[in-house]
C-alpha cells in the first residue's frame, strides 16, 4: 500500500501544502480588508476629516489607558522642556 501523506525527506507534503494554502487564503482576505480600510479612510477624508488624526486615534484606542496617560504625560514634559507650551 502506498503512503498517502506524500512524505519527502521526512516532511509531510500534503500537510505542508494545507498550511501554505490556508496562509495564502488568509493573506488574500487580509489584502481585501486592507483595501476596505483604505476605502474608509478615503471616505473619511472626502467628508473633511483629517486622516492622520484618525490614524492616531485608532492607535491610541488600542493602548491601555495607563499606557496612553503615561505617553501623554511624557509628551507634555518633553514639550515643556523644549519651550513648546
Amino acid at each position: 500500500m502506498a503512503d498517502t501523506t506524500n512524505d519527502v525527506g521526512g516532511i509531510a507534503g500534503d500537510r505542508l501544502r494545507s498550511f501554505v494554502e490556508r496562509i495564502e487564503r488568509l493573506e488574500e482576505e487580509k489584502k481585501g480588508l486592507q483595501d476596505d480600510i483604505k476605502d474608509v479612510y478615503a471616505e473619511a477624508k472626502g467628508t473633511g476629516f483629517d486622516v492622520k488624526i484618525i490614524r492616531q486615534i485608532i492607535r491610541l484606542r488600542k493602548q491601555a489607558k495607563e499606557e496612553r496617560q503615561e505617553q501623554e504625560e511624557l509628551l507634555e514634559l518633553y514639550k515643556a522642556a523644549l519651550g513648546m507650551d
